[in-house]
This record gives C-alpha cells, structure tokens and sequence, in this order.
C-alpha cells in the first residue's frame, strides 16, 4: 500500500489533536473530490514499517487522540490487507487512543459480505477497531463547507461500536444536524 500524506498534529479531522493518514488508492472519482491525486494507487510512498513505527511514536502523547485514516480510500480491499494488521497494533499498543476513518463507501456496503468490492476478511474487524467512520461518497451537488468533518451533506459521521451493536448506522454524537 502507499499513502500520499501524513499530518501530524491534525486538527481538521476528527475531534482533538490526531495524526491524519492518506492513503492512496480509491476506484470512487468522486466528481469534485479534494484529494483527487489520492486515486492512483502507486501515488505517493510506500507504507513501510518505519512508517508505521513513526505514526506510532506520533500518537504516544496524552495529548494525542488518535488516528484518522483517509485518503484515497482506506476501504479497498487491497488497503484493507495493510491497514488491520496495522490498527491492530494501535489498539495493542495504545488502546487509548481512538480511530477515525473516512470513507466513500457506506456503513451498509462495508457490512455486506456480498460486496465483493469493499468487503473481505478484513472489513469487519476493521470496523470493530474503528470508532468514528464518516461514510458516503463525496457528491459535488451536495457540497457543503459548513459540515464539520464531511463535505457533502449526504455523508454520515457514524459511532461505529454503537452501529456495529444494533445492526444499522447509528450517527455519531460529533454528527452535527443541518
């Protein structure tokens, strides 16, 4: 997997200070989408272990929340096959802290294993270890730069544990109503 960027000390993308990774690859073109360069998958550089190692020690602050994963896509398969071994050592190693995700899929698609395109043997546990998914694709007509964390109104910014509990998309306390 490559990913296009890093910010450390992000504040833009979900609640608190968070490192904020961009994952590169998404097969959406979401017609207007910010990070448009993020589609490619060989965009970028290589997620390698030293990477990982960086982003760890980035979160090991009390001042840190967590981590925000977006991209791109983080939600295709073949991302998903880096990114859960990778979530899993957060959630070993620093269990406090939280995970946000981004995605242009719907909380309906990832929980679908008939999806071929966004569901394999790492979406759900992904999805346990995640507490915050905004979901949707991005849509140009609905565009909306007074949302907070989502750029079109269609999108949702779900409480996963709490949607994951009763089988349905269950919006988050951070969601805020229009």
């Amino acid at each position: 997997m490559n990913y296009a960027d890093i910010h450390y000390n992000d504040i833009a993308n979900g609640i608190g200070v968070r490192t904020a990774l961009f994952v590169s690859g998404c097969t959406h073109h979401c017609k207007g989408c910010f990070n448009e360069e993020t589609w490619d998958f060989n965009y970028g550089k290589e997620f390698t272990k030293e990477v990982e190692d960086k982003i760890i020690e980035s979160l090991r602050p009390s001042h840190i929340k967590g981590l925000t994963i977006l991209g791109g896509e983080p939600w295709e398969v073949v991302n998903q096959a880096v990114l859960r071994p990778f979530m899993e050592r957060i959630k070993k190693e620093l269990p406090d802290k939280g995970i946000w995700m981004f995605s242009g899929y719907l909380f309906e698609q990832l929980t679908d294993p008939e999806n071929k395109r966004c569901h394999s043997e790492d979406t759900m546990k992904m999805l346990e270890m995640t507490d915050v998914l905004i979901d949707g694709p991005f849509i140009l007509a609905k565009k909306n730069i007074s949302l907070r964390f989502r750029g079109s109104e269609n999108q949702r910014v779900l409480d996963i544990p709490q949607s994951l509990k009763e089988g349905k998309p269950v919006l988050s306390k951070y969601m805020v109503r229009d």
